[in-house]
Formats: C-alpha cells, sequence, structure tokens
C-alpha cells in the first residue's frame, strides 16, 4: 500500500533504549523514511527489542540538541504531546511530508522543541502512554487517514466489496483547450 510523501520517527530525552528499540522497529513496520533521536538521555546503540535492525533499513539520525537537529527540504515538524492546547489526532490532518516527535518515558517534549515545532498533537487520552505505543497510534493514523483501503461495513466485520482500482480522470478541458495547457503546446494526433 502506497503513500505519497515521506515521514520520520523520532523521540526527544528517551532514556530507555528497549523503548526506543521497540519505537524503530515499528517505523520500519509502517514505512517510516527515517528515525532520529534528539539529546538522549542515555546512550541508545542497537536495542534488543529492534529485532529488524531498523538502522540497518532506515537512515538514522541522532542529534545532540534541538537547534542541531536538521529535517529534509519542507519536512513539518509534528510534536506528539499531551497538552491542552494540542489538536486532537482524529482531528489532525497528516502533511505529506512530516517528522514526529515524541518526548521521554515520564517527561515532556522541551519548551524548545515544543517551539521547533509546526502542529503539536494528543492522543485523546486522560493519560499518557509507552512512547512506543504512542508512536504506533500516530503512524496508524497516518497510514489509515493517508492511504487507499476498502471501505468499511456498514456493520461489524471486514469490507464487504473489495477496493477499487484507482482510476484517472479525464482531462478537464475549458473552451476547448486542456486546463493548465501552456501555450504553444497543443495536443497531438
Amino acid at each position: 500500500m502506497a503513500i505519497r510523501g515521506f515521514y520520520g520517527i523520532g523521540v526527544e530525552g528517551i532514556s530507555k533504549p528497549m523503548n526506543f528499540g521497540n519505537l524503530a522497529r515499528s517505523a520500519h513496520g509502517f514505512g517510516a523514511s527515517f528515525i532520529f533521536t534528539v539529546a538522549p538521555a542515555t546512550r541508545i546503540g542497537t536495542p534488543k527489542s529492534d529485532t529488524t535492525r531498523s538502522q540497518d533499513h532506515l537512515p538514522w539520525y541522532s542529534y545532540d540538541s534541538v537547534e542541531e537537529m536538521h529535517l529534509p527540504d519542507e519536512c513539518r515538524l509534528v510534536g506528539v504531546e499531551l497538552t491542552q492546547d494540542a489538536i486532537e489526532l482524529p482531528s489532525f490532518r497528516h502533511p505529506s511530508r512530516a517528522a514526529y516527535v515524541f518526548g521521554p518515558e515520564g517527561g515532556s517534549l522541551s519548551p524548545q522543541m515544543i517551539d521547533a515545532c509546526e502542529f503539536v498533537v494528543k492522543i485523546p487520552m486522560s493519560f499518557c502512554i509507552n512512547v512506543a505505543m504512542a508512536g504506533v497510534v500516530v503512524m496508524y493514523d497516518r497510514m489509515r487517514s493517508m492511504g487507499r483501503f476498502a471501505e468499511r461495513p456498514v456493520g461489524a466485520g471486514g469490507p464487504i466489496e473489495p477496493l477499487k482500482p484507482h482510476i484517472h480522470g479525464k482531462p478537464t478541458y475549458s473552451g476547448g483547450k486542456r486546463i493548465g495547457q501552456r501555450r504553444g503546446r497543443g495536443r497531438r494526433t
């Protein structure tokens, strides 16, 4: 299942390598383009929980500070934090090019990271969950909202009809000219 765009998954101040390993493995499984750490509280290394060895398959960037962090051009930074003014994840439209950053276990994203984020979203829950679990929820929501899937049935169960293949529409014409057509370029016959 192809989704346009790309995304990365990262953490700030993480202190438990096993949690990062779970997050990295999930990012690899959900098709993330890169993973990153910012100011980890401990050396991450290669966590045993990352059974797919995601660093062998995805670029892995490590930054000592928020100021040092560099994202790809036009990549929009999305903080995931349980704050009162954050956008609830089910109401959030994911950017096609995004990097999602999660805070540390038992803590929050730093004020510097929050300032660097273009968006801050929250999973609508009454308390925080494990960083790897939060990452899975966000990645699933991105996949579900940006991918093509068969429609859910009205009743319980799976789709009644399979996903129909995408049909490219016919070119749009206005006044005999194809919309978006450049001057001097006619249709070939």
